[in-house]
């Protein structure tokens, strides 16, 4: 008999794919003592972090090998522990043409199958998962999709007592674990230490040899960590988390075939109240020649590239074209916008300097902006070869600009970021009588209910009327959960729902955020600015480009919204959004004592500025 670190060893040396995913489906990513694995120089490539080990490498290129060489020795042994399961769990693939590397790209469109994408998928959508094969006579509340709304539809019912279910019909944890939120913020994060490494100097430092201080980004290795982040936090979001606090969870596809019955999976689920949580896609300008058949990308393929752009082009200049404007730029991709407005956040009535300043940031990165431009036509002029992870295409972009002057782009990357549409198709919302537009999305109340069925209700971004954000589904989700089950009258118009923009300098909001916004709703406003170029903090910092600007209704302190552009703006946001949801006024504010040296005396500044226009003098 072996010892258990010999066994360790030994299983790691020949079955690594099998170990992990072992170890993925028993731990479910929470932390082993380090004790139980050798730390031999042979392991090195494996998380160890505070004396805990996380089961997946961090090279994750090949299932078999660090490396990525399906032929090393490694990879061979591993092919020793065959998976005669045709059902079996996801495995980490030696090559893109495994079959299941095949299905997990084309069925949920999701590659490479590494071990941390392996992890994830046996969290948020396993392969071997098996539907409850009685569903219970009636469910107090149905959740159709499984991203933040769905999760915590279904999750906090179930806690609170309910017998709830959980339709997901793609990847739990939504566009915010898989494609959005976390593995942008992922790449955000490296795209920061990259920018931060060229400015070493700035701040007297120096690596290595000092006559050289270029910095080479190793994207393949970005991609991995990033890969490694989603993996895991999965488990949060995984079918396992789900039925751990009493719900069910349904794999498959959910439509509606009468206004209290949902189908699954050849199953019906009758309900008392059902949710519908289905999230929204990218919008594909229609009106563009060619690009439909071109081979463009979405924020749904973005994380899967396996290598570095050369030249991207992006359309649209909202939140997922900037942060990825920037952070490919900074990776070292020659990057280009293009724009409709004549200046960013226009088309929101956003603050003018604010877009000053971000747009001025983005381009000392080598970001470049077509404003006031209309893409024509996109033309394929090669296409990528599917058997080469480093293969891109070749695409022509024809731009036509205000002044009349046709602008040719070539690409091997074309993101297109012009907005989101509702996915609210074929899922028998007729049948339900759930009024709906294609475009909008779930037409909805003030209490998230179903115009036309009360009944049903809406969350997120396939609800029409409100923010498409990962934190606007979650506390929806609340509100339904309280409005549905316990008979209350929460309202979506009682919310006061910030928003950042992950760019650096960060761009936060709140309610009423600008003086264009303000004419726009017809309010008279007063507005308070402090600009970070006197904030000692920001001084020290050397990030001295930014400002607090607060909108307070004319005459008063009582505050209707905010910018901030900032470094850390998503965090000084939530100050303000507290103190307008709970009705302190911004001389609240002022008075509250902020730590010294803070970027967030900003935000006090701006209080001060309002308590000192109402100081009684003496004459």
């Amino acid at each position: 008999a072996r010892s258990r670190p010999a066994l360790a060893r030994h299983l790691l040396t020949y079955c690594p794919s099998q170990v992990m995913r072992l170890l993925s489906s028993f731990v479910r990513a929470r932390p082993l003592p380090l004790f139980l694995l050798s730390s031999s120089p042979s392991h090195s490539s494996h998380r160890y972090s505070a004396g805990f080990f996380y089961p997946f490498p961090l090279q994750m290129s090949s299932a078999a090998d660090p490396s990525g060489d399906p032929q090393s020795p490694a990879a061979k042994k591993a092919k020793a522990c065959p998976d005669p399961d045709a059902s079996a769990p996801w495995a980490a693939a030696t090559s893109s043409t495994d079959p299941q590397a095949i299905e997990a790209r084309k069925s949920l469109n999701l590659w490479p199958l590494d071990d941390a994408n392996t992890i994830l998928l046996n969290e948020v959508a396993p392969r071997n998962y098996v539907n409850p094969s009685d569903p219970l006579p009636l469910y107090d509340l149905v959740a159709i999709g499984a991203g933040a709304g769905g999760l915590v539809s279904a999750k906090q019912s179930a806690r609170r007592g309910a017998k709830s279910a959980m339709i997901s019909d793609h990847l739990a944890g939504g566009d915010c674990l898989n494609v959005g939120c976390v593995p942008s913020k992922a790449l955000i994060k490296c795209a920061r230490a990259a920018s931060g490494a060229r400015k070493l100097s700035e701040f007297g430092v120096s690596v290595g040899n000092s006559a050289d201080q270029s910095v080479t980004v190793d994207f393949g290795k970005v991609m991995q960590r990033m890969r490694g982040i989603r993996a895991i936090i999965a488990p949060a979001d995984g079918h396992d988390g789900t039925t751990s606090t009493g719900a069910q969870v349904f794999q498959g596809r959910g439509r509606f075939v009468s206004p209290d019955t949902i189908e699954v999976d050849g199953k019906e689920l009758k309900f008392r109240k059902a949710v519908i949580a289905t999230g929204g896609r990218a919008a594909i300008p229609s009106n563009i020649d060619g690009l439909a058949d071109a081979p463009y990308t979405t924020n749904a393929e973005l994380f899967n590239l396996q290598a570095l752009p050369p030249r991207m082009v992006i359309l649209g200049a909202g939140v997922v074209a900037l942060e990825m404007a920037q952070t490919f730029a900074s990776f070292g991709s020659r990057v280009s916008v293009v724009q409709r407005s004549s200046y960013l956040f226009q088309s929101k009535g956003g603050d003018k300097e604010a877009a000053e300043v971000i747009q001025g940031a983005l381009e000392e990165e080598g970001v470049n902006f077509l404003s006031e431009a209309k893409t024509t036509r996109v033309e394929t002029v090669r296409d990528a070869d599917e058997n080469d992870p480093s293969s891109f295409p070749l695409m022509k972009v024809v731009v036509n600009k205000s002044d009349g002057i046709e602008v040719e782009l070539e690409c091997e990357c074309l993101l297109v970021a012009t907005g989101r549409v509702p996915n609210v198709e074929n899922m028998g919302l007729e049948q339900a009588n759930v009024d709906y537009d294609p475009k909008r999305g779930v037409l909805i109340n003030d209490l998230a209910q179903s115009t036309s069925n009360p009944n049903v209700y809406a969350v997120g971004d396939c609800a029409a009327g409100v923010p498409r954000l990962t934190h606007m589904s979650g506390e929806m989700a609340k509100v339904i959960v309280q409005n549905a089950l316990f008979d209350d009258e929460w309202k979506i118009s009682s919310l006061v729902v910030p928003a950042v923009m992950y760019t650096h300098p960060e761009c936060a909001t709140v309610g009423i955020s600008s003086e264009d916004a303000a004419e726009r709703a017809g309010l008279e406003v007063d507005i308070y600015r402090a600009g970070l170029e006197h904030n000692d903090r920001a001084i020290t910092e050397g990030e001295r480009k930014g400002f607090v600007k607060i909108v307070t209704e004319k005459g008063s302190g009582k505050m209707l919204g905010a910018t901030v552009v900032a470094g850390r703006a998503g965090e000084l946001i939530n100050e303000i959004t507290l103190a307008m949801k709970h009705g302190i006024g911004l001389d609240g504010i002022g008075r509250n004592i902020h730590s010294y040296p803070t970027t967030g005396e900003a935000v006090m500044g701006c209080g001060l500025q309002f308590i000192n226009s109402k100081w009684k003098r003496l004459d």
